[in-house]
């Protein structure tokens, strides 16, 4: 019999949440064993979506606003499994946008309060979560995000030019770091290498002020097809000043593109699976990085990266499809000896 999970979001962007959600909803591998259907939510409502479901996993925000609505979610549906994926939040996330860290706990232990699961989305994140103790710790598990790779795996290998390309790829946002990457790549002054940006958000303007119509700084805007983004370049920078997981990486590994990032949060499982580790995520640090890479080592790098993102996605399918199951046969064990 194939059971039905309802996954709940609030979030309309195209970021790493849907682009899981799409693959989630739409993987043979994973509707072959459960039916996922995806039900968008107004983010602070305060009452709980009307859902038909087996098992409902959240995907929402937790904050107090949104407090509420999660609150009449479980008191709505006392006897449905209930898993929250924790997308958001991360130990430099807190360290950086956090003042009330007391109140921040209290938050996050009251929310988890509510669900029978809480999946961390990256191991270190899972780590960070489970030193804080924002829940027992037989409620925690942790499971990578992935998207439908299949796109980034048709990615041809990079074409020969004459400069190496070097994308950010992603939303404009502080969090994102590309104003570090940016200032970092205009001090090294390396002229055999292009800095391509692809996306929009609210630092669009300051980027390009930054950039003062540099030759080999490029801003293509958003694209919706993050592959063909992706083909256009050597190679992948991250400068994430926080980030739960980092979904893009593991794309660009599919695509066969070497990924550059920092050792920071969710980040670091990526350095874990081969991604090239650039050391300090500050100014100085991406400078020194762009005085020294090697176009050689990038190219060697990225082909490693499609065999992590083959066993990454696998992975993904077994760990989800295993933990619907065992929650699903522990609520009917748990509904025969009442």
């Amino acid at each position: 019999m194939i059971r039905a999970v309802s996954h709940l979001i609030d979030d309309a962007s195209f970021g790493g949440v849907n682009r899981m959600l799409d693959h989630m909803s739409s993987s043979e591998a994973l509707q072959r064993h459960h039916q996922h259907r995806i039900v968008r939510v107004r983010r602070g409502q305060f009452s709980s979506p009307v859902v038909t479901a087996d098992v409902i996993v959240s995907h929402l925000s937790v904050n107090w606003a949104n407090l509420p609505m999660l609150t009449a979610l479980r008191a709505a549906y006392p006897d449905t499994p209930i898993i929250h994926v924790e997308h958001s939040y991360s130990q430099r996330f807190v360290a950086a946008r956090v003042d009330n860290k007391d109140r921040f706990d209290t938050l996050l232990r009251t929310a988890y309060a509510l669900f029978d699961t809480v999946v961390a989305v990256s191991d270190a994140q899972y780590r960070w979560m489970r030193r804080r103790q924002f829940c027992p710790a037989d409620k925690l598990t942790a499971i990578r995000s992935c998207a439908d790779l299949a796109p980034f795996f048709e990615v041809g290998p990079v074409a020969p030019r004459e400069r190496m390309v070097i994308g950010a790829i992603g939303r404009f946002d502080v969090q994102k770091g590309f104003d570090v990457l940016l200032e970092g790549f205009l001090a090294a002054q390396r002229d055999d290498i292009e800095l391509h940006f692809h996306g929009d958000g609210p630092e669009a303007e300051k980027l390009a002020s930054m950039a003062r119509s540099h030759r080999n700084v490029v801003f293509h805007g958003y694209s919706a097809d993050t592959s063909a983004a992706v083909a256009e370049c050597d190679a992948v920078a991250m400068p994430s000043r926080w980030e739960p997981y980092g979904l893009v990486a593991l794309e660009a590994m599919a695509a066969g593109r070497a990924v550059l990032c920092p050792r920071i949060d969710g980040l670091a499982d990526h350095i874990e699976a081969g991604a090239i580790e650039i050391g300090d995520n500050g100014v100085e640090g991406w400078k020194a990085y762009f005085e020294t890479v090697d176009r050689r080592d990038i190219a060697a790098k990225g082909l490693r990266g499609r065999a992590v993102a083959q066993d990454a996605a696998l992975r993904f399918v077994g760990a989800w499809t295993e933990l619907l199951i065992d929650t699903l046969d522990t609520e009917r064990d748990l509904a025969l000896a009442a």
